[in-house]
């Protein structure tokens, strides 16, 4: 059956919204279907995430990199928020204690902390709210780093490494109490 007749209606996926030529008499690009994969600078007619969020001037690239950078500190911030929230509503904290032989065959008492969270607390529900809002904002952060403009890619990394200096001092630190070595 002979379907030369029948015409793509449906648009090629655009990755970062610009076109590096080869399209053909029916609108399609060529063999890569329109998805650019090589880092390139512009501001004109950039797609970020949306259909309808395109960028087309100076002043909207340096908004949409703005918002991105703030969206990459947000999501480091969040991060360490996540572990500090964590932290506080720890419950069934257990000490074990388990001998262990010691250099000159005596025994000695190693004491390990056990901390738990109930699966159905308070605590826990925020845990995962906050862990969905986490992966949301990770995958729009990878798929605006996949637009391959520098501009946008400058600001998430920038972003991320704003957001890792301004939280990450937060983090914890675990300290092994039975290390004697220091």
């Amino acid at each position: 059956m002979d379907h030369s007749h029948h015409h793509n209606t449906m648009a090629p996926p655009t990755t970062g919204g610009h076109d590096h030529g080869g399209g053909g008499t029916d609108g399609s690009t060529g063999g890569h279907m329109g998805m650019v994969m090589t880092f390139y600078v512009g501001y004109e007619n950039v797609e970020l995430l949306f259909a309808g969020l395109l960028i087309n001037s100076v002043g909207e690239m340096v908004a949409a990199c703005i918002g991105v950078f703030l969206l990459a500190v947000l999501y480091e911030g969040l991060k360490i928020g996540r572990e500090a929230l964590l932290r506080r509503s720890q419950v069934n904290v257990r000490y074990n204690s388990m001998p262990l032989p010691g250099a000159d065959g005596t025994m000695l008492m190693e004491t390990h902390k056990t901390v738990g969270q109930r699966m159905l607390s308070p605590g826990h529900f925020m845990q995962t709210l906050l862990h969905i809002i986490q992966v949301v904002i990770s995958y729009f952060l990878m798929l605006v780093f996949m637009t391959y403009n520098a501009y946008l890619c400058i600001a998430v990394a920038l972003g991320a490494g704003m957001g890792y200096f301004l939280f990450s001092w937060r983090k914890a630190v675990v300290v092994d109490i039975t290390e004697h070595c220091h």
